[in-house]
C-alpha cells in the first residue's frame, strides 16, 4: 500500500527528480515508511510506501533482472503467491517477496492481458524501457483512485490529485462543468473531478503512452447476464464459499491486521470469517457518538459488542463527540474533492483509532450494493403495492405525504421521511425512482441554484443506466452503483480517510469474483418480498445469529442533519451567507436560503444538500483560495464564539 505518482514528457526532455520529490511530499501520509523514484529520460515514476508485505525487501520502484522493466504499485495483489509460483514455473526469477514484483513479471509473461490474472485492489505505473512505453492502470472495482492530468507537454498521474498540483505550471481551478452533477449526486463522478484539467482514470482502465501516442481502454466490465437456471440452494452455497474465500485471501499481511465492526451484517460476516481463519483473536474497532436522540440513532456499539463476544475478538471501542468544525477542513484537504457523504468523518475517526494498533484493516463496504441492502432497492416492491390501492386513496396519501415533516435524526420523523420519498416516487419509471432516492438535490433545484448552468458534464447516472444492459431492475441499479457511487463516493472516501492516517483498508466483499457472482443472481433471489439481502442473510445463517442478520439497518455516517441545526448552525450560516455566496459567484443565495429554512423547520430534510454546499465552500477556501486547512479551521472556529 502506498501512493504512486509520476509523469511522461512528450518533448523528450529528461524528468527532473525534484518534481517527483515534490509530488511525493504532498502524499507522505500514504507512505511514511519509504519512498523511491526511477527516471529514464522523459519518464519518471515514484512512490511513497506503507510497508505491508515483504517489509525489508519490498522497496519500490522494482525492476526485473535486466532492468528493462520498472514498476511502482499501490495496493495489494491477494493472489500474488499463486501467480508467483506460476511465473517461477515459467522461468522467472524473483529478487523480493513483494506482490508488486509479481505484477512486473506477469506483464513480461502475458503482456497487457496480465491484468486479467490479478485479484486485488491496485493502481500501478509500469515503464517498459525496451518499447519506451508507459502503462498505468486501476483495479476492476476502483478501490484505489488514480488521477490524470494531460497537456501539450506532459501526462502526469497520481493516486491523489494534490500531488499533481505540486507540478510547475499547475494551479487549482474549479471545473464548473462538474457543479451540477456534484450538487445532484454529492460527488464528482469519473472521469471528471472538481479540478479543471484533472480527471480520474475510471475503474478497470488501462492507459498507455508509446511513441507519444496516448491510448486508453477498459479491460473489464460488470457482467450483465442474469442466470435464471441456478437453484436458490446452489446460489446459497456459491455465495457462502466465495464470501469466505474472499475474506481468507485478504487476510494476507506481514503486519498486524484488524477489522471495522459496526455489528451490521457485512462487517459481522467479515469478522466471523476472519475468526475462522486466524489462530489468534481478531482485533475489532467500533465507534459511537456522544449526545442525544440523534447521536443515539447512530450508536451501534451494543451490536458490535455482541458480535465481538460471539467470535472472541480483541474488541476496541471509541465514543466521540467530534470537533467537526476543526475536522472538516483537514478531512477535505485529504479528500482532494468535496463530498456530501458524512461517512467520511466516521471513517476517518475509526481509522485514526484503529491505527494505534494495526496497519491493515478489513471493512464490510460493498455488501449492500452486491446483495441488495439499501432501502432504495425496495422502491419497486412498494410502488407495486401502492398502485394496487384505489385511486382516491393514492391521491389522499400523496397529498398527506407532501405535508409530512422530515428529519432523518429522529426515529418518528425519519420514518415519515422514508414514507414521503416512497410515495413521491411510486409513479416513476424504475430509473427515475432510483435517481430520486439517491439524489442529494433534485436537478430542478440545482438548475435554479446555479448562476450559470451553461456547459455541464454528461449525466453520469444516465450514462451508467445506458451501459447497464437489460438485466432486471435490481441488477441494473447494482450496475449503476458499481459505475458511480461505489467507486466515486464510498470507495474514494474509504481510501482517502484510511490513508490519511497511513492505514490500509481492504474490502473483501468487493473481491471481483464475488462481484461477478452477485451480478448474475436474479433480483427475486437477492431480495425476497420486503426482506433486503435475503440471499446473503440465508447464506450467513450458520455464521451469524438471527438478531444480527435481521436487525434494523443504520448507515455508517454521522448525525450531521442534527449538527447543522445545533453546533454547526453558525458555521453553516457564515459559510453560506449572502456575502460568501456572492463572493464565490456560483449560486443564487435565495435558493440556498430556502433550502436552509426548510431544513431548520423540518419541512424537508436538507442534510445532504446543505453538506454539499458547505463542504464545497470549505474545499474552495483551501484549494482555490490557497489557504491551509489549519487556517480555514481557525476561521470556522471563530464563527462559533
Amino acid at each position: 500500500m502506498c501512493g504512486i505518482h509520476g509523469f511522461f514528457r512528450f518533448d523528450g526532455q529528461r524528468v527532473e527528480p525534484a518534481q517527483l520529490t515534490a509530488m511525493g511530499d504532498r502524499t507522505q501520509h500514504r507512505g511514511p515508511d519509504d519512498e523511491g523514484q526511477y527516471i529514464d529520460g522523459p519518464c519518471g515514476i515514484a512512490m511513497r510506501r506503507l510497508s505491508i508485505i515483504d517489509l525489508a525487501g519490498g522497496h519500490q520502484p522494482i525492476s526485473n533482472a535486466d532492468d528493462s522493466l520498472w514498476i511502482v504499485c499501490n495496493g495489494e495483489i491477494y493472489n500474488f503467491r499463486e501467480l508467483r509460483a506460476e511465473l517461477q514455473g515459467l522461468g522467472f526469477h524473483f529478487k523480493t517477496g513483494s506482490d508488486s514484483e509479481v505484477v512486473l513479471h506477469a506483464y513480461d509473461a502475458f503482456g497487457d492481458d496480465f491484468v486479467h490474472r490479478l485479484n486485488g485492489m491496485f493502481d500501478f505505473a509500469l515503464w517498459d524501457r525496451r518499447r519506451k512505453r508507459l502503462l498505468i492502470g486501476r483495479d476492476r472495482i476502483g478501490v484505489k483512485p488514480l488521477y490524470v492530468m494531460q497537456d501539450a507537454r506532459r501526462l502526469a498521474f497520481a493516486t491523489e490529485a494534490k500531488a499533481l498540483l505540486a507540478l510547475p505550471g499547475v494551479s487549482p481551478e474549479l471545473d464548473r462543468s462538474q457543479l451540477a452533477s456534484y450538487l445532484h449526486l454529492g460527488y464528482a463522478a469519473a472521469p471528471g473531478s472538481m479540478f479543471k484539467g484533472i480527471r480520474k482514470l475510471p475503474p478497470a482502465t488501462l492507459l498507455s503512452i508509446e511513441n507519444n501516442e496516448v491510448r486508453e481502454w477498459r479491460y473489464w466490465r460488470l457482467p450483465s447476464a442474469v442466470e435464471r437456471t441456478v437453484s436458490e440452494a446452489d446460489w446459497l452455497e456459491r455465495v457462502r464459499v466465495r464470501l469466505e474465500e474472499s475474506v481468507r485471501m485478504q487476510m494476507v499481511s506481514d503486519v498486524p491486521i484488524g477489522a471495522f465492526l459496526s455489528g451490521g451484517v457485512d462487517s459481522s460476516a467479515v469478522v466471523g470469517y476472519m475468526a475462522r481463519h486466524s489462530d489468534r483473536p481478531i482485533r475489532t474497532y467500533a465507534i459511537g457518538f456522544e449526545g442525544g436522540e440523534a447521536e443515539a440513532l447512530y450508536n451501534e456499539l451494543p451490536y458490535a459488542r455482541q458480535v465481538s463476544q460471539l467470535f472472541g475478538t480483541e474488541h476496541h471501542e471509541i465514543v466521540v463527540k467530534p470537533d467537526v468544525v476543526s475536522l472538516l477542513p483537514k478531512l477535505l484537504w485529504h479528500m482532494d474533492e468535496p463530498l456530501a457523504d458524512t461517512a467520511f468523518i466516521t471513517t476517518f475517526l475509526v481509522s485514526e483509532f484503529a491505527r494505534q494498533d494495526v496497519k491493515v484493516i478489513l471493512s464490510g463496504v460493498g455488501g449492500d450494493e452486491l446483495f441488495g441492502g439499501y432501502r432504495r432497492y425496495l422502491g419497486g416492491h412498494y410502488a407495486e403495492r401502492f398502485q394496487r390501492l384505489p385511486g382516491f386513496v393514492r391521491s389522499a396519501a400523496t397529498a398527506v405525504a407532501n405535508r409530512l415533516p422530515s428529519d432523518r435524526h429522529s426515529g418518528l420523523l425519519n420514518t415519515l421521511r422514508l414514507a414521503k420519498s416512497f410515495i413521491a416516487s411510486a409513479n416513476m419509471a424504475p430509473d427515475d425512482r432510483y435517481r430520486s432516492y439517491l439524489q442529494v438535490l433534485a436537478r430542478e433545484s440545482v438548475s435554479a441554484m446555479l448562476l450559470d448552468s451553461g456547459t455541464q458534464a454528461p449525466d453520469p447516472l444516465a450514462q451508467a443506466f445506458s451501459d447497464a444492459g437489460q438485466a432486471d431492475d435490481l441488477n441494473r441499479m447494482f450496475a449503476v452503483d458499481a459505475e458511480t457511487q461505489l467507486p466515486d463516493d464510498l470507495l474514494l472516501l474509504t481510501d482517502k480517510m484510511s490513508m490519511a492516517v497511513s492505514l490500509e483498508c481492504r474490502v473483501p466483499l468487493l473481491d471481483h469474483e464475488l462481484v461477478e457472482l452477485a451480478a448474475a443472481i436474479p433480483a427475486a433471489v437477492k431480495i425476497r418480498g420486503g426482506r433486503l439481502k435475503h440471499l446473503m442473510k440465508d447464506a450467513l445463517a450458520d455464521l451469524l445469529p438471527a438478531d444480527i442478520l435481521d436487525r434494523k439497518k443504520r448507515g455508517f455516517g454521522t448525525p450531521m442533519g442534527a449538527w447543522l441545526k445545533r453546533d454547526l448552525a453558525p458555521v453553516l450560516r457564515q459559510l453560506l451567507s449572502p456575502e460568501s455566496v456572492r463572493r464565490r459567484g456560483l449560486f443564487r443565495h435565495d435558493v440556498i436560503a430556502g433550502l436552509m429554512a426548510d431544513h431548520e423547520s423540518n419541512r424537508s430534510d436538507g442534510t445532504d444538500g446543505l453538506l454539499s454546499l458547505m463542504n464545497l465552500e470549505i474545499w474552495s477556501r483551501i484549494y482555490l483560495d490557497g489557504r491551509s486547512a489549519d487556517d480555514v479551521a481557525a476561521e470556522l472556529k471563530s464563527y462559533t464564539r
